[in-house]
């Protein structure tokens, strides 16, 4: 089984609380300081092509650190497909889309990262898996109102899910 080590956190928690200016960063570069922590949970998970072997009950637990210019690191834990425990471990960009008065915003994201847990007879069902992590890339959209928010991600051509979390 797959265990985060200790000091992976302790690593990417360093870099989100350091100045941005501690360092002389391209302009492009997103600045290495944390605008605010993102904690998530699935509610609802779609498979486009049912199979009696698919779960949809997740229990997705994600944490997500985002600095102010909407850039963000994160790492999430759930039952795939199959049920077996799954790590993604990612980075990625938000896009505002529209924003009205009373604080309701919608916005798209696109994480990009690397996924560990499809294991065995169910290995080959992602692509490029051969070492027993793959590549993964995740679009989503989502709403966000005050400290909530809430996405819906769509997992390749296999199906989609709706998270819901709270900004810390």
């Amino acid at each position: 089984m797959f265990r985060s080590h200790p000091w992976i956190g302790c690593l990417v928690g360093l870099l989100f609380s350091l100045p941005a200016t501690a360092y002389s960063l391209p302009d492009w570069a997103p600045a290495l300081e944390r605008d605010h922590t993102l904690v998530q949970t699935s509610l609802y998970t779609r498979h486009f092509s049912p199979d009696p072997e698919h779960t949809n009950q997740q229990d997705l637990i994600s944490i997500e650190l985002h600095n102010p210019n909407r850039w963000l690191a994160g790492t999430a834990w759930f039952k795939n497909s199959f049920d077996q425990p799954t790590w993604y471990f990612y980075a990625g960009r938000e896009f505002p889309l529209w924003q009205t008065d009373q604080g309701l915003s919608v916005r798209a994201k696109l994480t990009g990262g690397l996924l560990r847990g499809y294991k065995g007879e169910y290995r080959d069902n992602i692509p490029l898996n051969h070492l027993g992590i793959a590549p993964a890339a995740l679009p989503s959209i989502g709403v966000q109102w005050g400290k909530f928010e809430s996405d819906l991600i769509v997992f390749g051509t296999a199906g989609m899910m709706i998270t819901a979390g709270v900004r810390l």
